[in-house]
């Protein structure tokens, strides 16, 4: 059985409406990554790190899938094989147009993390510094995001799928940040074949045997629909 692992990033999510990083008047030109991405930001000025992450919450709550999540939704119902999708994007975007077992490598603005005890709950729409933990009551409610600094999610089950893949696609990601960076490298080595989708070409771009740049909605679907044809061409039976 043929297996896909797709990585996306914020570039997917930006025709719904979510601001992305990089770009020239992206989130990192508003505000600083030590500020509001680092655990040090966090434990200087927790407000501010916690407003940031309910105006992003609100923001993601005010959007809806585009067609490439959608598409990819349908090739992981349709393709005949295994597609993995991880996300370093923290909206819920995929599961919202029909995906599912999405792997949030950097967290998911939906789920709040005790510091104290590792205890997971969904996150309200407001969260507060030193809101209790509904399971130890701990006080030490954070976001559930992977800041600067600390390991990404699933780790080991990433690779794991990445030694298995035969077929590696990139879409809407910058390059500039690792270990996702790396996994093109890691996908190579292991025999896949690499595509990269993005409105040009990332800063690991060189990495890929195959590009297509445009818009997600555009260029994703177009490839879905390209190796779905292809399963159903495979899938009829000849004419005697």
């Amino acid at each position: 059985m043929s297996k896909i692992i797709i990585l996306t990033g914020a570039g997917i999510s930006a025709e719904s409406g979510i601001e992305t990083f990089r770009a020239e008047d992206g989130l990192w030109a508003q505000h600083r990554v030590e500020d509001v991405a680092t655990p040090e930001g966090f434990a200087r000025d927790p407000n501010l790190v916690v407003d940031f992450y309910n105006a992003r919450r609100k923001q993601a709550s005010e959007v809806m899938p585009n067609a490439a999540h959608k598409a990819l939704a349908k090739l992981q119902k349709d393709y005949d094989g295994q597609v993995v999708i991880v996300t370093q994007n923290v909206d819920d975007l995929h599961e919202q147009g029909g995906a599912s077992e999405v792997m949030h490598m950097h967290g998911a603005l939906n789920s709040a993390l005790c510091a104290a005890c590792d205890h997971r709950w969904p996150a309200p729409m407001v969260m507060a510094p030193g809101d209790p933990c509904p399971k130890c009551r701990a006080p030490a409610a954070r976001p559930d995001i992977v800041w600067f600094g600390e390991m990404p999610y699933d780790m080991e089950l990433i690779f794991d799928h990445l030694a298995e893949a035969d077929i590696f696609a990139a879409i809407g990601t910058s390059g500039n940040v690792y270990p996702a960076a790396g996994f093109v490298a890691d996908a190579r080595r292991n025999g896949a074949h690499t595509i990269e989708m993005n409105l040009e070409r990332s800063a690991v771009g060189n990495q890929f045997a195959e590009h297509r740049t445009g818009p997600a909605t555009r260029i994703v679907t177009d490839w879905v629909e390209e190796l779905l044809g292809g399963c159903q061409r495979q899938q009829r039976p000849e004419l005697s």
